[in-house]
C-alpha cells in the first residue's frame, strides 16, 4: 500500500494542496499500521505486547484522515463534480456509499482500541485489524478513482 501511495503522490502530487496533505495524513496512517501489524498476536499476548500509546496515535491517525476525507477534500471533490457532472458525479455518487462502509468499519475499530483498557477484549485484534486494514485498502482505491477524475477531468486542478 505505501508503494501504491507513493505513485499516487507522483502522478497527483502539487496539483491540490488539500489533495497532498491528504494523502500525507494517509502515509502516516500507513506507517503506524505498519508498526502495529508487527505485533499481531491474540488475546492476553495481544495485551501485554501491544502499547496502548501506539493503538491510540494510530487510531487518531485514522481518525483524521477520515474526517480530513469527508469533511474537506470529498467536499472540494463533490462540488467539482456537480459543476461539471456527467460522468464525474456519476462515479463519485457511486463511491460514496462504499467509502461510507469503509467509514464505519475504521470507526468501529476506533470505538473498540482507541480507549483500551483492562476490559478491553484482545482476542479479536489481529482479525479486526485485518479486516480494517482490508477496508482502508479499499477505501484507498476508491479515492484514487476520485482523485483521478479531479486531476483528469477538472480543468481547473489539471
Amino acid at each position: 500500500m505505501l508503494s501504491e501511495l507513493k505513485q499516487v503522490q507522483q502522478k497527483y502530487g502539487g496539483a491540490n494542496k488539500a489533495i497532498d496533505n491528504w494523502l500525507e495524513e494517509r502515509r502516516e496512517l500507513l506507517v503506524r499500521y505498519c508498526k502495529l501489524a508487527g505485533i499481531l498476536p491474540n488475546g492476553e499476548a495481544a495485551k501485554n505486547a501491544i502499547n496502548n500509546a501506539d493503538i491510540v496515535e494510530f487510531c487518531q491517525v485514522m481518525v483524521d484522515y477520515l474526517s480530513a476525507g469527508h469533511f474537506e477534500v470529498f467536499d472540494d471533490i463533490a462540488s467539482k463534480c456537480e459543476t461539471h457532472g456527467g460522468e464525474s458525479l456519476e462515479l463519485a455518487r457511486r463511491l460514496w456509499p462504499k467509502i461510507n462502509v469503509t467509514t464505519d468499519i475504521a470507526l468501529n475499530f476506533n470505538d473498540k482500541y482507541a480507549e483500551a483498557n483492562d476490559d478491553t477484549d484482545w482476542s479479536t485484534f489481529s482479525t479486526d485489524l485485518s479486516q480494517l486494514v482490508e477496508a482502508l485498502e479499499d477505501r484507498f482505491g476508491y479515492e484514487d478513482q476520485l482523485i483521478h477524475t479531479l486531476y483528469t477531468k477538472h480543468s481547473e486542478v489539471a
